[in-house]
């Protein structure tokens, strides 16, 4: 996992256990590979939170998520980096740089087994 900004700052619990790490810039970034025969997961925005416990991250304001060709914008996009489900969405009670009334997404298409392409 790597997260990058112009402020990067780590909380940690009473038992030195890291909750949550807050990365700010413009934009901040994170990437991580989710396994190993995954590409690589990247995420934009000017503020991101990763949630050790849940394994959540939170990107706000100018959010962006690519994975495996496939990419979400929005205003706020929560990403569970376990299962890698992509929730995109208004952030409510936040102000936004620049707001988006609308979620835009670009999924690709599933690649056809070989086998079912050939004729019989």
């Amino acid at each position: 996992m790597k997260i990058t900004g112009d402020t990067v700052t780590i909380t940690q619990d009473s038992n030195g256990d890291v909750e949550v790490f807050t990365s700010m810039g413009k934009p901040a970034y994170y990437e991580q590979k989710p396994a190993v025969d995954k590409e690589i997961v990247k995420a934009y925005g000017l503020t991101i939170q990763y949630f050790a416990a849940n394994e959540r991250i939170v990107l706000l304001d100018q959010a962006k998520v690519v994975q495996e060709g496939n990419t979400f914008e929005g205003e706020k996009i929560v990403y569970d980096t376990r299962r890698q489900i992509v929730n995109a969405g208004r952030a409510t009670n936040t102000d936004v740089s620049t707001p988006r009334p609308r979620v835009d997404m670009v999924i690709q298409p599933r690649k056809r087994e070989q086998a079912a392409e050939q004729p019989q």
